[in-house]
């Protein structure tokens, strides 16, 4: 179903300036609003694969992140730290009309979506691959992984990239350092990132700021999913053990086969495992008490 993106202003606090932030998001389906956060380098696209099927029980909001896809860089002077984006987001929220919104996050975005949780903005999270549970060893890994991306992205002129996109060996080449399965992601899907990612103003802040990233607080009082892929090369499935620890109750979930970008290796599991994060408080049972959609992993 195509469906255009749409601009809004979000005031910031006086505290950041009172700058107001174009935000672009895109907007599909009914139900319980349900915002949708990528991660960096990334663009809202990232969702594609699993929107439809999220849009048939969601009113879904899918968001470029300030300095990521068609969202514009933030005002100078303004740092990409979470003290800054997640009241953006939470701004953002404010000026759609949404009343704590179900958020859904990968990466970056799901280190965001957690905060958003223990900052109550939100009714319920999930996370896929979230950042913040690394060691500093991870940490190194997995921002070298990051820049080493990101030079490949500016090192390949837009025809290339175009031209590796329409084959499996091509798009593995692009794309195999976030997907288990590069050759299920459409060429156009591949190419699109690949040029997201070399075009991203926020990249660079965002990464610096994100250096001494831990998140390590409950978020009482929400139901929290965080799901994991087990070929995740990007950020390391055992850190999901150490968000299972930091966040009691959380339902850690396995993904099996999938990679540090879940949606297109099996869009079917990411959005079954999104949908029951995000059932209706009314839904007939208690967070805790649901049938887990998936194998959960051992403590």
């Amino acid at each position: 179903m195509p469906t255009t993106a749409a601009t809004v202003s979000v005031p910031l606090a006086l505290s950041l300036g009172g700058h107001r932030v174009p935000v672009v998001y895109e907007r599909r389906g009914s139900g319980e609003p349900l915002l949708l956060l990528h991660g960096i380098g990334h663009h809202r696209q990232a969702w594609d694969p699993v929107l439809d099927v999220l849009a048939t029980e969601r009113d879904v909001f899918a968001v470029d992140l300030p300095g990521f896809g068609e969202s514009p860089a933030l005002p100078d002077g303004l740092p990409y730290d979470l003290e800054t984006v997640v009241p953006i987001l939470g701004a953002l929220c404010e000026a759609l009309g949404l009343d704590r919104p179900h958020v859904a996050g990968n990466s970056l975005g799901g280190l965001l979506a957690l905060c958003m949780g223990r900052e109550k903005l939100v009714r319920s999270v999930t996370a896929l691959s979230p950042g913040g549970f690394w060691t500093e060893a991870e940490r190194r890994y997995a921002f070298g992984l990051l820049r080493g991306m990101r030079l490949g992205s500016r090192a390949l002129p837009t025809p290339v990239v175009e031209r590796l996109s329409r084959t499996t060996a091509g798009r593995a080449l692009l794309v195999s350092s976030i997907y288990a399965r590069p050759g299920r992601r459409s060429p156009q899907g591949a190419a699109a990132e690949t040029r997201a990612l070399r075009d991203s103003t926020g990249f660079r802040p965002t990464l610096a700021a994100g250096r001494h990233v831990r998140f390590g607080d409950d978020i009482p009082g929400l139901p929290v999913t965080v799901a994991w892929g087990t070929r995740d090369l990007m950020l390391l499935r055992r850190q999901g053990i150490r968000a299972k620890h930091a966040i009691p109750g959380t339902r850690l979930i396995r993904l099996p086969g999938c990679g540090h970008v879940p949606m297109s290796d099996d869009p079917a599991l990411v959005a079954r495992v999104v949908l029951d994060g995000s059932r209706p408080a009314d839904a007939g049972q208690r967070p805790a008490e649901r049938t887990e959609p998936v194998e959960r992993v051992a403590d």
